[in-house]
């Protein structure tokens, strides 16, 4: 019996012993929320140390809540630490949101919150865009271009850089499309409004027209952000594209008449290539049909339809022919 109450006692003290270093480790957490008002109890910290989650963060983040007067349960703030969201920044947006009057409950600071992870934005950015607009350079200078290019109806090439002010739309934060597509419209609607100019003259004379045809076209729908104002920051006349373009549709126009004409010259050649083939076969027919003279001869004096006198007499004439043609030739001696 006494070596069973020495293990008794033994296993008590072991007990005692962890019991009191889990409230020693946890004590001082527990202390500063109960003295800060936003109270969590032992078995909270507990589950939270079992579920390895960092409590103390977590009771951080709540003690800051309570003191701006956000009443966030414990769980809450535990359940979107384990949905990979920032505890303590998501506190921070609201805290901000309250201050600025802005309305902005927890579930959707959370739901801001993951939709930036990874993005290198933050919900406390959202939040601060939101009080205080920003200004978004348009073409944006990381893209490489410092302006963006438009054509009028003249055909000369205007440049603008404009400069886009927002401001966070938290409702349509999650979901909205970011600053690219912003940048986007804006550049297409600028695009758009030189190329219905009816000379760049226009353009010149009163960019603000640029920003109120942008501004109408409402480029901020299904975007996360509201656009105050678009502010044309440089307007420049860039190349004459008209002319540049006639000048390459005459070259075009050039080579491709001087194409058909080498067509022509080559079905020219041909043809007059092929008119020698023809003048030479109907040589050779010429001599094939003298040829054929000796033996039509030869064959009359065999069947008797010719005779030697005949033959004397063609001879005569033949070289009496001759002769007359010889008489009528110029000299060539002189």
């Amino acid at each position: 019996m006494t070596g069973f109450v020495v293990v008794v006692l033994v296993v008590l003290g072991i007990l005692a012993l962890l019991l009191i270093g889990i409230i020693i480790s946890f004590f001082s957490v527990w202390l500063r929320a109960w003295l800060a008002g936003a109270y969590v109890g032992f078995t909270d910290l507990i589950a939270m140390r079992l579920r390895q989650v960092p409590y103390g963060p977590v009771v951080n983040a709540r003690i800051t809540a309570k003191k701006a007067g956000i009443d966030i349960p414990i769980d809450d703030i535990e359940a979107h630490f384990l949905a990979g969201g920032n505890v303590l920044p998501t506190i921070q947006a609201l805290i901000a949101a309250q201050k600025a009057g802005i309305t902005l409950d927890w579930n959707r600071a959370c739901a801001i919150d993951l939709a930036t992870k990874g993005s290198g934005k933050s919900v406390v950015e959202a939040v601060r865009t939101s009080v205080d607009p920003k200004v978004i350079d348009c073409p944006n200078p990381a893209s490489g271009r410092s302006t963006i290019d438009g054509v009028s109806k003249d055909g000369i090439q205007v440049k603008v850089r404009a400069r886009v002010t927002v401001r966070t739309n938290l409702d349509r934060f999650v979901g909205g499309a970011k600053e690219e597509t912003i940048i986007a419209r804006v550049g297409e609607g600028i695009v758009t409004t030189i190329g219905s100019a009816e000379t760049y003259k226009v353009v010149l004379e009163s960019p603000d027209s640029i920003s109120k045809v942008v501004l109408h076209r409402g480029l901020d729908v299904g975007t996360a952000f509201e656009i105050l104002s678009i502010d044309i920051a440089d307007v420049d006349v860039g190349e004459n594209v008209g002319a540049q373009l006639q000048e390459a549709q005459a070259e075009a126009n050039k080579n491709m008449a001087q194409a058909e004409a080498e067509i022509r010259r080559a079905a020219a050649v041909a043809l007059e290539q092929e008119m020698v083939a023809r003048v030479a076969e109907m040589k050779a027919k010429v001599v094939e049909a003298e040829a054929q003279v000796p033996l039509a001869l030869a064959e009359a004096f065999r069947s008797g339809n010719l005779g030697v006198m005949d033959y004397y007499r063609m001879q005569n004439v033949k070289s009496d022919t001759q002769m007359r043609e010889s008489i009528a030739k110029p000299d060539q001696s002189n």
